[in-house]
């Protein structure tokens, strides 16, 4: 196991045992993978999180026999869609599972989020679907997940809880922290009426995303013309 790989799975174990601390998650219902080479790490099933060793983790090749582990713990009972999810979307690069409690209440009642408010956004759509019911763990739940992620980021299972994925492990634990907190904004607004966003609001927050916050892509330019502002202030000169 290389150095980076040993951080991944230290990674992913932080992530399960902060899920349950903060009551996004309860025992051991969630799970998290994440992709790491031509393998997907994920957490071992019905395992404690604070008994979780970094070699405990499960690793599953992405290609080849279907199905194939390695580690001296079983993957989680989940890892059909895990894998199913990071097999079809190479933009995936983490996957959270959890059963919070607002997500799996709209859940249970089979109820989808609509646009509630701008953070939908964040979810690649005007809504985050629900997706039909299947038994945990089976093929057919994976196959219902994977049409309720088709263009979003997170969706919710019926009866069960919600999934959210991102390009990497902080990108998919914000996302299911988002999905959890506009679950619960929804349910309680439905007392009231909730007034919904148009589909054009939505795009309109999307696009704004795209500059929010620090832009990495040119930080020698900012840098730069705050450089020459500073020189202009210095020298008297406008």
């Amino acid at each position: 196991m290389t150095s980076e790989e040993r951080r991944l799975r230290e990674a992913i174990i932080a992530k399960c045992q902060w899920m349950n601390a903060s009551g996004l998650n309860q025992g051991t219902s969630g799970n998290i993978s994440a992709r790491y080479e031509d393998r997907m790490l994920i957490t071992p099933s019905a395992t404690p999180y604070h008994a979780i060793e970094p070699e405990m983790i499960a690793s599953m090749p992405l290609e080849g026999s279907y199905g194939e582990w390695t580690g001296p713990l079983q993957p989680s009972t989940e890892w059909r869609f895990h894998l199913d999810i990071m097999r079809a979307r190479p933009d995936v690069g983490s996957i959270v599972h959890t059963h919070s409690t607002y997500a799996t209440v709209l859940a249970i009642a089979r109820k989808s989020i609509p646009a509630c408010h701008y953070m939908m956004a964040a979810f690649g759509g005007t809504d985050i679907r629900c997706a039909g019911y299947a038994r945990y763990g089976t093929k057919e739940l994976s196959e219902l997940a994977l049409a309720a992620l088709e263009g979003r980021n997170g969706c919710l299972l019926a009866n069960h809880g919600m999934i959210a994925v991102g390009a990497n492990l902080d990108k998919a634990m914000w996302l299911a922290v988002e999905l959890e907190t506009l679950a619960r904004q929804y349910y309680l607004s439905l007392a009231l009426g909730p007034v919904i966003l148009s589909d054009e609001e939505i795009a309109e927050t999307a696009r704004g995303f795209s500059t929010y916050g620090l832009q990495t892509a040119q930080p020698k330019r900012v840098a730069k013309a705050a450089r020459r502002r500073s020189e202009k202030r210095v020298s008297g000169k406008r």
